[in-house]
């Protein structure tokens, strides 16, 4: 097989149906279906297994969105690895396109595709991703009419969401899959930014399509998610960014909750549903706990960090660069879509 398709579930059985038929209407063949079911209780590993296409690894726990996708690795014999979000639905085409690009781009060790909104699909829900100063990320152009939008495809991008990612195999091999230890959110983060501190580089399939319906699983603005991107996102710049960009760290934090303060009193973008959230106190702490355990893991990140750079090809100079030519705003990052 020349590719493998990575989904990740936990209690998705709403979702699977659509998103494997998609799968089957696809005009590229020479693709096998993994599916990691992470302990669900809903009834999918009995629908799994009535899917003679799927290769099932049932965990009997939830491990979370990093290690699912890891746990197929051994199972997994494509030299493209795909990453595809259960709660997604893809074009026909979408497989073809995606897999031309990065066969025209061997230098690419990722690429991305246009990921739209399921509920509203002339906005545009993820087109790579961009990043803050202080390492928060979010699709690029997300909410954006993509008829609006000029965006050349096979562009470069910094890297693509795992919500649909290819991954090259080479690559993965080079510097590892996931981290496991971030259970989920902004492990495309820390290895979209392994990949380009390696030299790999990112692309755009722009005309491989699929619709997503996002933030099924956690919730757009729960307290989990809270935490674990408040965590996650501390992790990936401790392992990955430039000193000169650690350093200020605390500075640049600082700026992001002061944007975010402004717009919760202004009930704009997040600072909307954090006004409309009936667990305003458990967002907080969420948050707090979030830097705390970042704080506490910081010994065992000096040596992630140490095995990260081993495999860097890029200077310091190169990758400052190469984060402010896909950099995103507080601004941007948290308030409401464009109209």
């Amino acid at each position: 097989m020349r590719v493998s398709v990575i989904i990740v579930n936990w209690n998705g059985l709403g979702h699977l149906p659509e998103c494997l038929e998609s799968l089957q209407e696809q005009t590229f063949h020479d693709f096998e279906v993994i599916v990691v079911d992470n302990g669900s209780s809903d009834g999918s590993v009995a629908y799994l297994k009535q899917r003679p296409e799927v290769r099932l690894v049932p965990l009997q726990e939830n491990a979370g969105f990093a290690a699912g996708n890891n746990a197929a690795l051994p199972y997994a014999q494509g030299e493209y690895l795909v990453t595809l979000n259960n709660d997604t639905k893809a074009e026909p085409d979408w497989l073809e396109k995606l897999v031309a690009v990065a066969d025209a781009h061997p230098e690419a060790g990722m690429v991305g595709c246009r990921i739209l909104s399921y509920q509203d699909p002339e906005r545009v829900d993820s087109m790579g991703m961009a990043i803050c100063r202080d390492g928060m990320s979010r699709g690029n152009f997300r909410g954006r009419r993509f008829a609006d939008l000029k965006v050349e495809d096979e562009a470069e991008i910094l890297f693509p969401s795992a919500c649909v990612a290819l991954y090259r195999r080479s690559m993965v091999d080079q510097i590892g899959f996931f981290d496991g230890d971030f259970f989920a959110y902004c492990e495309d983060s820390d290895l979209g930014l392994r990949g380009r501190l390696a030299g790999w580089r990112a692309v755009l399939a722009r005309d491989a399509i699929v619709y997503h319906k996002y933030s099924m699983t956690a919730g757009s603005l729960s307290p989990l998610k809270l935490y674990l991107v408040e965590r996650n996102h501390y992790w990936a710049v401790l392992k990955n960014l430039p000193w000169p960009l650690i350093l200020l760290l605390p500075f640049h934090t600082a700026q992001r909750y002061l944007t975010q303060a402004r717009l919760v009193l202004g009930a704009k973008g997040t600072g909307g549903e954090f006004m409309s959230s009936g667990s305003k106190k458990e967002c907080i702490l969420a948050l707090l706990r979030g830097m705390r355990d970042a704080l506490l893991a910081l010994p065992a990140l000096a040596r992630k960090r140490a095995q990260v750079m081993q495999h860097k090809k890029l200077s310091t100079r190169e990758i400052l660069q190469l984060l402010k030519r896909h950099r995103l705003t507080f601004h941007e990052l948290l308030d409401v879509p464009q109209p």
